[in-house]
């Protein structure tokens, strides 16, 4: 994103959706192929630390949930966060409270008609320059 692109967002969310619009959408698929590469690198991140992968981009009614994992009987819900730049602040500042609020409704939703004792977890995990920052209970139900 140029730094012209980068001026003209700051002005406000339905400006910024416009100019993705008036891009033929290349911004979104940039965005996209951006948060599947984040994704990756946390997926392989959390097979190295012994998490088992239960779903990645698990929709439900609340919206979507980058990465469901486990690790004994600790089952995280994980937010990816991936920035190039901290023009906008750290990823984690990006996860406001109505993203955890469909988190934490996503994980209720994951739970409903399963029976499972385990420990519940909302973890965020940053995606700097390929560098991977793992906050453990980043946020609380």
């Amino acid at each position: 994103m140029g730094i012209i692109q980068r001026l003209f967002c700051r002005a406000g969310a339905k400006e910024c959706a416009a100019e993705g619009q008036a891009d033929g959408g290349q911004s979104k698929k940039y965005n996209r192929a951006k948060g599947a590469r984040g994704e990756r690198l946390a997926v392989k991140y959390l097979k190295g630390q012994g998490y088992k992968i239960l779903k990645r981009n698990w929709r439900n009614p609340f919206g979507e949930v980058d990465i469901i994992a486990s690790l004994g009987d600790t089952v995280a819900f994980i937010e990816v966060k991936l920035r190039t730049s901290d023009d906008f602040g750290t990823p984690s500042q990006a996860v406001n409270s109505a993203r955890m609020r469909r988190y934490i409704n996503a994980a209720r939703c994951y739970f409903s008609g399963r029976e499972m004792d385990c420990t519940v977890r909302f973890d965020i995990i940053e995606v700097e320059g390929g560098k991977v920052n793992h906050i453990i209970s980043a946020f609380e139900a």
